[in-house]
Order: C-alpha cells, then structure tokens, then sequence
C-alpha cells in the first residue's frame, strides 16, 4: 500500500500548492497559507486519511515531460526530478492517461508490416524494440520462450534498436539475412556468436530503416515493449504477466502481418 506522504506529494501536485519555508512563524502569512492548503487537501480528496502534512523541497512551477515511455515531472526552479502519479479530484490518475496518449502517438509511427515476426499468428501481439546485445533483452528472450513452453506464446513485431552497442546493427543484419530468421534471432540472442556474420543488402536497409523510426518516436532503452497499447520501458516481468492474463488472442487483425 501506498503511504499518506506519496499520496499527499501527488494531490500537491494536482492542486498546485505551492511550497513553504521549512522554519516559519505560527501566525505568518506563509503558515495561514499551509493551513488553508491542508484544509482544501482533506476536502478535495475526502476518501484519503492524511497522516500528516507539510513543507515541501519542490519550488516553482512543475512541467511534464516525456522519457522511455515513462512520464515524468521536472521542477526547475529547484532542480526536482519526479517520479510519481498524479490524480484529480475524481480518482482519475491523469499520469496514467498521458502514457496512454505517448503510446498511442508512438503506435502511430510504427508499420507492423515492417517488423520481423517472431511467434504464431494467433497468438497475444506485443511490439518488440530489441538489441541483440543488450542483457535485458536476452532475459526477455528466455521469458517468452519460459512462457512458450507453458503453452502461452506471443506473437513478437520486432524492431532493432542499434545505436547502443557496437555489434548490435551487425548481429542484427545477421538475423534478418539468415535462411531462417526466427532461429538465427533465438541463436543470438541465447548467446551464440557466429565466426561470420552474414550480410545482405535487404538487411543492411531494414537495420537502417529501424534505426530512423526509433529515433523518430524517441525509444530510448532496450528492451521497451507496447503491449496492450501500453509501453513497458525495460524488462518488467509483472507487467508482462498481467498482459499476458488479461490478454485474447486476435482472431484476424494478426495475420495480416506478414513475415
């Protein structure tokens, strides 16, 4: 369970209530002003039970900004980054839908028929931004096979993401060159490491053309995956549980996509 100070930081944000002095004066206009914020706090969010309340280290405005996937909240005046949730009066948590929003507009920019294709057609779709040598995305790799075995597959529109280690965009043409690219994917990423790396015109332009719309949308780490039209920044293996729990397997929409 959340504590009362998270929540207490979140309505402050939502409210606007600007920050006092740490040290002031009982009867100052700084501390009528605390007083007034505490009472408008615990009648604006009445379903909450406030444990305690005061100063905060934020100045200044606050500005929302966008980085991974993940919303975050900057307060220059006082150099404060924050990670946090904020909600409105109604329960609403207004964070939540501005993910919501980036991911949709990221979904905008991505040609599924573009993607490597990796996993049956009537499987849970999820959007896959990799790099072939990134340790988080081979620990992803062993999840989706783990979940493969227990019967429960995915189907993976796969992007590469090359900027970040040098071999990446290599390995990466090495995969979409190879006779069977869903083997050769599963053969690296399980740490294999051919003598010979086979090249290709076709794959050298789809490395490239995949390094241009990553850049476009702004994926910043691997792996980042858009699962239910939510994006999950990093290998988080709960989230990907719970969509695969509350995920159905499309019915036509997924075998358009071709291979």
């Amino acid at each position: 369970m959340r504590s009362a100070k998270f929540y207490i930081a979140s309505a402050a944000l939502v409210l606007g209530i600007a920050p006092v002095a740490a040290q002031v004066a009982v009867d100052s206009p700084l501390e009528k002003a605390a007083k007034e914020a505490e009472a408008q706090l615990q009648q604006t969010f009445t379903n909450l039970k406030f444990e305690d309340f005061g100063p905060s280290p934020i100045k200044g405005p606050i500005y929302q900004a966008s980085a991974g996937g993940r919303i975050i909240y900057y307060a220059p005046d006082s150099e404060h980054l924050l990670f946090a949730a904020i909600y409105d009066r109604n329960g609403v948590n207004l964070t939540a839908l501005a993910q919501e929003a980036s991911a949709r507009r990221k979904l905008g920019a991505i040609d599924p028929a573009k993607a490597l294709v990796i996993g049956p057609a009537n499987a849970p779709t999820v959007i896959e931004f990799t790099d072939p040598d990134c340790p988080y995305c081979r620990a992803l790799e062993r999840f989706w096979a783990a979940k493969e075995a227990e019967g429960k597959p995915v189907r993976r529109l796969v992007f590469f993401v090359s900027g970040i280690h040098p071999d990446a965009a290599a390995k990466a043409e090495h995969i979409l060159c190879s006779p069977d690219k869903a083997a050769a994917f599963k053969a690296i990423y399980a740490g294999a490491a051919p003598k010979d790396l086979i090249k290709c015109a076709p794959g050298a332009a789809k490395v490239k053309a995949d390094a241009e719309m990553v850049s476009k949308i702004g994926i910043g780490g691997t792996p980042t995956i858009i699962a239910g039209g939510k994006v999950i920044s990093g290998f988080r293996q709960d989230e990907l549980e719970t969509f695969l729990a509350e995920s159905k397997a499309p019915a036509k929409a997924a075998a358009s996509v071709p291979h």
